[in-house]
């Protein structure tokens, strides 16, 4: 059976992958784009591959010094982008894999999804296995995947498209390292996103001796930082850890609309499906447990299945995305 809950005042049901940037708030802080604008370079953004042909989705590929490659980002518009109005925000951030990466959900369909919704998408990458966050250490140049999205992406997004430039126009939401991502960037930049969504995302690091630490770095040293390290080995940068977990900036979802969803029975032939979803489940037992006690509302979903996407649920929550944010 599935199970939701809306929790508002305290949990009452229990079930069994910086100063540089943006100053939060502020409506009038970046300029946003006319009509007629053509996206271009800003903000340590430098545009080498764009694909604009489509009506609704938007490819760029950027130079940044933020990245040792050019990152790609996908941004699909509303069906009716072409009236001249405003719109909220989705930030979308995908898994970890090497399957994974700005593409990723225009192969789950959200050009289907989104349809008739007045929202922009903006999907950009995050490393194979880039955890959302500036490493501790590289050996493969560059992979800061936080400064890019947060300091550069993000007003470059504001400044070249018609959105509203402040914290009721935007929320963040991804699957996975991408739910880590989301709840993530949430609590560190409190004035940027009203809404927050973890689609099978971890929501502890340190619980089960620092099992998503761990995690963290050995996948970010295997495949995008040749032996490099997210957070630090074999001693952990604990400050770091801390500023990036969950809960532990339990006050920081304060005022905030958040989503969150966790399989209940991965599939025990599948070990790594196994032991992934069952952590996630685990730290987002953890989190609401702790948001409870904070009386912090928010919507939680145990579901049946692994660690996947459900566009069932990703259909839900972008409803709620939008009734949280600033209408069109």
């Amino acid at each position: 059976m599935s199970q939701s809950h809306v929790s508002r005042r305290r949990v009452l049901k229990t079930a069994g992958g910086m100063a540089a940037a943006l100053a939060a708030g502020g409506a009038g802080a970046l300029a946003s784009a006319s009509a007629a604008h053509a996206a271009g370079d800003g903000f340590g953004l430098r545009i080498v591959d764009r694909n604009e042909n489509d009506p609704r989705m938007k490819y760029f590929r950027f130079a940044t010094d933020a990245i040792g490659w050019d990152p790609g980002v996908n941004v699909l518009l509303p069906d009716d982008y072409s009236s001249g109005r405003r719109y909220p925000v989705l930030y979308l951030l995908h898994g970890g894999g090497l399957d994974q990466d700005f593409i990723t959900f225009d192969r789950w369909g959200i050009r289907a999804l989104t349809a008739g919704k007045p929202i922009i998408v903006v999907m950009p990458d995050g490393g194979h296995t880039g955890w959302y966050s500036n490493p501790v250490s590289s050996n493969t140049g560059p992979r800061n995947w936080e400064t890019f999205h947060i300091a550069q992406l993000l007003p470059w997004i504001d400044a070249n498209f018609r959105t509203f430039a402040e914290y009721d126009g935007r929320a963040v939401a991804g699957f996975s390292m991408g739910g880590f991502g989301a709840l993530k960037y949430t609590a560190k930049y409190y004035g940027h996103f009203a809404s927050v969504s973890s689609h099978s995302g971890p929501a502890s690091l340190r619980r089960d001796q620092g099992l998503v630490v761990h995690w963290a770095n050995v996948t970010s040293a295997a495949v995008d930082l040749a032996g490099g390290t997210v957070y630090g080995a074999p001693l952990w940068d604990e400050a770091r850890v801390t500023a990036d977990n969950p809960v532990q900036r339990v006050p920081s979802y304060h005022n905030k609309r958040i989503f969150l969803v966790a399989g209940t029975s991965p599939d025990p032939v599948n070990w790594a499906e196994w032991v992934t979803e069952r952590e996630v489940l685990a730290g987002q037992r953890e989190f609401r447990a702790r948001l409870g006690e904070a009386g912090i509302p928010h919507e939680w979903h145990e579901e049946p299945g692994g660690h996947v996407f459900r566009t069932e649920m990703f259909r839900r929550d972008l409803d709620g995305v939008i009734g949280r944010l600033r209408k069109a």
